[in-house]
């Protein structure tokens, strides 16, 4: 960080759960900070699924924001629910939490991206290209629409290809063989009650030889399903991902054998989002930076 006697420029490259909430403690107490997001608006693409906040976790940082009552009010700690199911569709678990069980309520990450926006400077549309440290002037940041500017500090918080990565460590994430594809169901209480049943009020999962269904229940009768498996990271190139009756029946394919009940959750999607899986290295460090 350059020596001055103004207040630093911050930038947070990302606007995602962990980018904002170190925003919004930096707010907090008072220093100003600017989010950088490449999507064009908060709503620009679905959210994705619900989030546990552990106690001393996701809940500690929303307690140094400033946010843990606000994040009291609109969790979900019946959501903790979980129950595990054989893939014949025997019970083998099926944990529901006591009234007062506040261990990991769950949130909907839209709702959590609204709670922590609150009233931070987040410039949207604004897609880094790459940061620079070692200027005079501090660091800089590039578009990718041409642009340039620097800060003092940049964070970066922009998830597994990130952008900002590359000014500390050259590693990138590897392809974990673990293919994850997504679909949900709508009003599921009213249009489907008895996929209402099977989920509960928190997530169900069943596990098989190296594949698995999870269906979770969101706010307002909204359930996110993952077909989970491992397959080379090229298995889809066959399909059009667009067309939903041929992924629907790829995956049909893949869970043969599993009980009628459990296949129901991906009958009965309408769309489906391909989300391979793909980690840094465990032993990744990269030298510290001051």
């Amino acid at each position: 960080m350059r020596q001055c006697t103004d207040r630093p420029r911050v930038a947070v490259v990302g606007g995602g759960p962990a980018g904002l909430a170190f925003a919004r403690v930096l707010y907090r107490h008072g220093h100003p900070v600017t989010v950088l997001e490449r999507d064009a608006a908060p709503d620009a693409r679905p959210p994705g699924g619900t989030l546990d906040l552990h106690e001393g976790l996701g809940q500690l940082a929303l307690d140094k924001a400033g946010l843990l009552a606000e994040f009291r009010a609109v969790s979900r700690p019946e959501g903790q629910a979980m129950r595990i199911l054989d893939t014949d569709g025997t019970v083998l678990r099926d944990w529901r939490p006591g009234p007062d069980e506040r261990a990991n309520p769950e949130i909907d990450r839209g709702h959590l991206r609204d709670l922590l926006l609150g009233p931070l400077d987040v410039r949207w549309g604004q897609a880094v290209a790459k940061v620079v440290p070692g200027a005079r002037d501090g660091v800089r940041v590039h578009f990718e629409d041409g642009r340039r500017e620097t800060f003092d500090l940049v964070v970066g918080a922009d998830g597994a290809r990130s952008r900002t990565r590359p000014a500390l460590s050259p590693v990138t994430p590897h392809y974990t063989g673990v293919t994850a594809v997504e679909t949900s169901l709508d009003d599921i209480d009213t249009r489907h009650p008895d996929l209402a049943r099977l989920v509960g009020d928190g997530s169900v999962a069943v596990y098989g030889v190296n594949r698995a269904l999870v269906a979770q229940r969101n706010s307002g009768g909204h359930v996110k399903v993952h077909a989970q498996f491992r397959s080379p990271a090229d298995w889809h190139t066959h399909l059009d991902p667009a067309d939903a009756d041929a992924v629907r029946s790829s995956l049909l394919t893949l869970f043969d054998g599993w009980t009628a009940p459990l296949l129901e959750l991906l009958r009965r999607g309408t769309a489906f989002v391909h989300r391979p899986l793909y980690v840094l290295p465990v032993s990744h460090t990269w030298t510290h930076v001051p």
